[in-house]
């Protein structure tokens, strides 16, 4: 009689275990686990080249050539080395895998530390993201219109754009998982490539302007600190797919003798030197035509030929719908398993319809309101890409490997960490006092 109450318990425990595998597998992030190495490089190459690639020849105006192109390197090798960390991390303890950045942060901090460390960080950088591409792509798309039309058209509100430009959210987003907007990710990590080729193949086109300048743009010492410190914050977050990577390392399949980790590596190399092949000439050969002459999207400077500038700028479009769907994914993924696991809804088509159509119509909505959100970006972005980016990896690392003081990788991750700690503290800075002079001119809803 004594043994019934373990044996009841044990199937009690087999019918949780159950329904939590049931859940895991009806969850974004971890129902399909059937990715090729190649998803891992354009799902990385559309989370990583955001179209801030288009401001980098402004950021370099307001660095200056040396400065400027030592960012972008370092830049470059810091978050190629944290990004490597991820991937060894996301199964360093045998039979588990760290699905996800704040189960990562769990096992680094303990359980409920860890979640308050990366959760609201995560959440600035993937919502912050998703805000600003509404914006983007409204603005894309106006752009688009206001150079077929040129001056002939109906002048259409940035409100209407936006809008239009959210309804495709509102179909797409309905996509359960990562491996089922793979074929919209490549076409944006297509598109990023080509309108990145635009951009420095028109300006080797149009050569070098008459009078090119490259001292800095701004003519006042404080407007020079201060430009100096919001770009360095530009380049440094054009670097930000690491919010992702776990989220897309998930999806590779894994065995011990096959760990996930080396086909996810492959897929990052290959999308690191896509990156730099959009980087590193969009920057400098932009910089080079038109010194700090240059707007803040090059794509303006440029112009025309009319027909190749609104190419471009319908690529845009195209690879900012891949983008937001890659950083909204493991949004979906942190609404649903708290519906699911601790308020106890159904998982099932209702409660996805419901929760992803509010949040798309909640960043729609915060974008029609605060079209500036680039600058905003600057400013939350510090506070949470460079962490999550520059040295949440590195600390992680520190935490968990404890390497031997003053040996390499111990040297290696606290440069890591004193560098993304300072940008964490300057590129806000230069981000606020953009917000305020942004926010002088500004009408809501015009």
């Amino acid at each position: 009689m004594g043994t019934q109450p373990p044996e009841n318990h044990s199937t009690a425990k087999d019918e949780r275990s159950a329904r939590e595998k049931a859940i895991d597998d009806w969850l974004p992030i971890t129902s399909s686990r059937n990715a090729k190495w190649w998803y891992s490089a354009f799902h990385n190459v559309t989370a990583m080249v955001g179209a801030g690639v288009l401001s980098l020849p402004y950021a370099m105006s307001e660095l200056g050539w040396g400065p400027g192109i030592a960012v972008l390197i370092i830049s470059w090798v810091v978050t190629l080395y944290t990004l490597w960390q991820m991937v060894e991390m996301h199964e360093m303890v045998p039979g588990k895998r760290f699905d996800r950045y704040h189960e990562l942060g769990q096992h680094a901090f303990g359980e409920k530390l860890g979640l308050w460390i990366v959760v609201p960080q995560q959440l600035i950088v993937e919502v912050g993201v998703n805000i600003v591409y509404m914006v983007t792509g409204g603005k894309s798309l106006k752009k688009f219109h206001d150079v077929i039309c040129d001056g002939k058209c109906k002048d259409i509100k940035l409100t209407y754009f936006i809008m239009i430009f959210a309804s495709v959210h509102f179909v797409l987003s309905q996509l359960p998982n990562f491996n089922s907007i793979s074929g919209v990710s490549l076409a944006a990590a297509v598109m990023s490539l080509s309108y990145s080729t635009i951009a420095w193949g028109a300006s080797v086109d149009k050569g070098k302007l008459q009078d090119v300048d490259y001292h800095l743009r701004a003519t006042t010492t404080p407007g020079k600190v201060f430009g100096f410190f919001g770009a360095l914050g530009d380049v440094a977050f054009a670097y930000a797919g690491h919010n992702v990577v776990l989220e897309i390392q998930a999806t590779i399949p894994s065995t011990p003798e096959k760990p996930s980790k080396k086909p996810m590596w492959k897929g990052v190399i290959v999308a690191y030197i896509v990156v730099a092949l959009c980087y590193f000439p969009v920057a400098l050969i932009g910089y080079w035509a038109f010194g700090n002459k240059v707007d803040d999207n090059i794509l303006i400077t440029l112009n025309n030929p009319k027909w190749l500038i609104a190419l471009a700028n319908m690529m845009v479009v195209i690879h900012v719908i891949g983008s937001y769907q890659i950083y909204a994914m493991p949004v979906f993924d942190m609404i649903e398993t708290v519906l699911v696991k601790k308020l106890g809804f159904p998982p099932g088509l209702t409660l996805r319809l419901i929760s992803r159509t509010v949040y798309v119509a909640l960043t729609m909505f915060i974008a029609i309101t605060f079209p500036f959100f680039g600058g905003l970006l600057g400013f939350f972005g510090g506070f949470a890409f460079a962490p999550t980016t520059y040295f949440l990896p590195c600390i992680m690392w520190l935490a968990i490997y404890k390497p031997k003081t003053f040996s390499l990788s111990w040297f290696t991750n606290w440069i890591c960490i004193i560098l993304g700690v300072l940008l964490m503290i300057l590129s806000p800075i230069g981000g606020l006092r953009q917000i305020i002079m942004d926010a002088k001119t500004y009408k809501f809803y015009s």
